[in-house]
């Protein structure tokens, strides 16, 4: 296969100089209509796209961006496709590529995406709580913005969802049912080993909810089918009393389970989810549950971020949260 065209095969063609070539792409010196003409005619005839490193070393913008997403496993990769999929939509309509970098490189994977100038700005994702990109994001002359909230947000630009609230509402919407106890069948232990920042801050909008209705609260790590079996009979009834059941993963196998348990949402229990509306609606049962909006914070981040390259400016610190919002449907019965 043949070379493809360089900068000194337009410049030839075009009849002036390869540093005016550069110039063009760059922006960086004022060039006369006439000038600019024959070198666009010349990269039209010829075809030629720069080469995304060139343009970077060249001071120019590579119309890419970075997505630094690590996938622990199958289930994380499944669940960040929605917040993907926006963004490149998105990235396409600005002419942009993404770039998925999803190695667990932690520090070291923005350090290669920015020290390599692959791409002009980077969305940070699968966030944890003491997250240590965090510390490395505060100190890049180039835009960066996370998708989740660590515990110290200070000098970061950060939105998500509200985890915290949708704990609270979901607490809120058992405890006004009549519910006496709450019953969290969550997370795998492996992802809560993690410490990923919306287990923690979605926990602590549930512990400090029960806590002010004096309700207790059993937490349940439920990744697969026996383990939700076991935690569903350790968690109903355990008093005599009336339990209410938080699903926030794994939801089709909570379901079954109820069912193998002869206990239908809505009518023998009272049951809410953190998932997405799809996710509530293709239930047996259609799930009362708080959407967790991925495609909502998607578009808000990348919005935001285009703008920020377009300005040439770095993301300020500030966190944008997307509200929670309760759907009642009909795995909860009238209060």
């Amino acid at each position: 296969m043949g070379r493809g065209p360089t900068s000194k095969d337009v410049a030839r063609l075009a009849g002036v100089s390869q540093s005016t070539v550069s110039y063009v792409m760059s922006g960086k010196r004022s060039i006369s209509a006439e000038t600019l003409r024959r070198v666009e005619e010349a990269m039209a005839t010829l075809n030629y796209q720069p080469h995304a490193g060139a343009r970077a070393l060249a001071g120019s913008r590579t119309n890419t961006i970075a997505i630094v997403m690590p996938f622990a496993s199958a289930y994380d990769a499944g669940q960040l496709m929605a917040f993907v999929e926006e963004f490149v939509l998105a990235a396409r309509r600005h002419d942009c590529d993404v770039l998925l970098v999803t190695a667990e490189e932690g520090i070291e994977g923005l350090r290669r995406i920015t020290g390599r100038s692959l791409c002009d700005a980077a969305v940070v994702m699968q966030v944890t709580a003491h997250d240590e990109r965090a510390e490395a994001a505060r100190h890049l002359d180039f835009p960066v913005m996370f998708i989740g909230v660590p515990e110290d947000p200070s000098g970061l630009a950060c939105a998500d969802f509200d985890f915290e609230s949708a704990g609270a509402l979901l607490v809120e919407e058992l405890a006004g049912l009549g519910s006496t106890r709450v019953s969290v069948l969550g997370w795998s232990a492996e992802s809560v080993a993690r410490d990923y920042n919306y287990i923690v801050r979605f926990s602590r909008g549930v512990r400090n909810a029960a806590q002010a209705r004096g309700l207790p609260v059993d937490w349940h790590s439920a990744p697969a089918e026996g383990s939700f079996a076991s935690s569903i009979d350790a968690g109903l009834h355990p008093d005599g009393g009336r339990t209410g059941v938080i699903m926030t993963s794994g939801l089709p196998a909570g379901m079954r389970a109820l069912a193998a348990r002869g206990l239908v949402p809505g009518r023998d229990v009272d049951v809410v989810a953190l998932c997405t509306e799809a996710e509530a609606e293709e239930q047996s049962v259609p799930l009362t549950a708080v959407s967790t909006q991925p495609r909502d914070v998607s578009r808000r981040v990348a919005g935001h971020l285009f703008s920020l390259i377009e300005q040439g400016r770095r993301a300020e610190e500030g966190v944008d949260v997307v509200p929670a919002e309760l759907v009642r449907r009909a795995s909860t019965r009238a209060g």
